[in-house]
Order: C-alpha cells, then structure tokens, then sequence
C-alpha cells in the first residue's frame, strides 16, 4: 500500500514537473511596429538566489546581454553584425530585456536563461517586426483588353517593397478578392473589374497582424479619364488621330515640293 501511494505521488510530481517546463519553455510570440520600443518580460520574483541571467538572440544563439548575481554586473553586447548597437536596456530588478527603435532585421527567437543555484530556467521569445504600411494605390489596368471597353473598367490597387501583408479588394463590407506574401520587400498588386456607372463603394486595404491601410476607390475618376493611361482612349480615337497626323504630314510634303517646283520655274523663266 505504501509503495502504490509512493508511485501515485511521484507520479504527481513528475506531471507537475513537466507542466512547469513547458511552461517554461513555451515560445512566446510578440509582434511590434518598427520603430517602436518592446520589452520582452520574465517572471522573476526572487533575486537572491539568481546566479547569472544570459539573452541569446538568433538560431546561432549570439549573446547579447547577461547579468551576474542578484541582477548585478550588466553587460551588454551589440549581437550579429552590431545590429544591437545603443538599442538594448536590461532590466536590473526583473532581468527583462528592452529592444528600442526596432527595426526588421530585430526579428527573430529571443531566448534568455536563468540560472539559480539549484535549477535553470529558460524562456523564449520569437519577435516579429513589421514595417509601417502605407497606403495602396489604385490605377487604371491598361493592360487588360477590358480598358477600352466603354462599360467596363479594369483597376490595380497595388503596394511595393512589402513583406507579411495582405492586399484585399472590399465592395462594401464584403470581401471580393485577397492575396497575401509571406516573403520580405516584395511588390504585390491585384485587379479589379467594375463597371463605370457602377455607384457601390469598393476599396483596397493592405493589413498585416497588428496594422492596416485603408484607399476608396473613386469610379469617376479612375475609369472616366485617359490622365494616367495613353492607352485607356478608344481604339477610333487612336485610330482618327493617326489620319489626322498622317494627312498633316502629306500636306507639309506637299507644299514643300510646290515651293521648290515654283521656284525652278521662275529660275527657267528669268
């Protein structure tokens, strides 16, 4: 009897043990805006014992502060290729680590130890910094053999050099179309047909998890003007602006071989 409730409350413990360690060493995700300042928290609650606290940042690991004794004795380090350079504080009384003016290079697992004199602990943070996101552009698709249509117009809401985001066609509050990029600095861009007397409201939004941006799309504008497009005017109009510059052409032709034939006749004459 003994023995089973030996083996029930070690059993116990064990479980127990293991909660805490996952716990423990549980990657913790943070999302911050670049530019912005983010501390990465642990839960310390007695220094006392505290023998030395080490953040490493990256897969390779790359030490970039560590404390000594009772959050004694900072160091700092300026991490993989000085990216860390005057932008990190460390916390001496809770051994938390301050990353300030972030910057997207700053992404990546953050993992920091904390060694007692009777266990060690770890935390891990994966840090993912996004860029600020500007505002979409909506253009006239040239294109697209709809451009010279006279009831439908093809668009393009674009954004360039983004990474992480969605790029998102709404009519109203219904989502009609949707493109996401995971890859950084890349340029995304996603059409859209629409009729030019169509009066519903459509716009372009790019978002990624913590921000978004927002471009109404003007149908007057966009589809009832040739500003931005040499190509958006119809092909008759193309086609009468040609003859025209062709028979200007003819008649410059033609009067200059009339100036020079009068003059030979004068010359003949005299």
């Amino acid at each position: 009897m003994i023995k089973k409730m030996f083996h029930t409350f070690a059993f116990c413990c064990l479980c127990c043990f293991q909660l805490v360690g996952v716990f423990a060493n549980e990657v913790k995700s943070v999302l911050v805006m670049k530019g912005k300042s983010v501390t990465l928290n642990i839960p310390v609650t007695e220094k006392q014992d505290i023998t030395m606290i080490m953040w490493t940042f990256g897969t390779n690991k790359s030490l970039v502060a560590k404390t000594g004794r009772e959050l004694r004795n900072i160091s700092i380090y300026d991490g993989p290729d000085g990216r860390f350079r005057d932008r990190l504080k460390l916390d001496n009384q809770t051994g938390s680590l301050t990353i300030t003016n972030t910057t997207i290079t700053d992404s990546g697992l953050y993992e920091v130890t904390i060694k007692r004199s009777s266990k060690k602990t770890t935390y891990t943070f994966n840090v993912t910094v996004y860029a600020r996101l500007p505002v979409p552009n909506i253009t006239r698709d040239c294109s697209s053999s709809s451009s010279s249509s006279s009831s439908n117009c093809s668009l393009l809401c674009s954004v360039v050099n983004m990474g992480h985001v969605s790029l998102s066609w709404y009519k109203e509050n219904s989502l009609l179309s949707s493109i996401s990029v995971s890859d950084l600095s890349i340029s995304l861009s996603l059409p859209l047909e629409v009729l030019n007397q169509d009066n519903t409201t459509y716009s372009c939004v790019v978002n990624n998890p913590i921000n978004n941006q927002t471009q109404h799309l003007n149908i007057t504008e966009r589809c009832h003007t040739c500003e931005d497009c040499v190509f958006c005017c119809h092909i008759s109009e193309v086609v009468s602006r040609l003859i025209i510059s062709a028979l200007v052409g003819l008649a410059a032709v033609l009067i200059v071989v009339y100036d020079i034939t009068s003059r030979k006749v004068e010359e003949e004459r005299s």
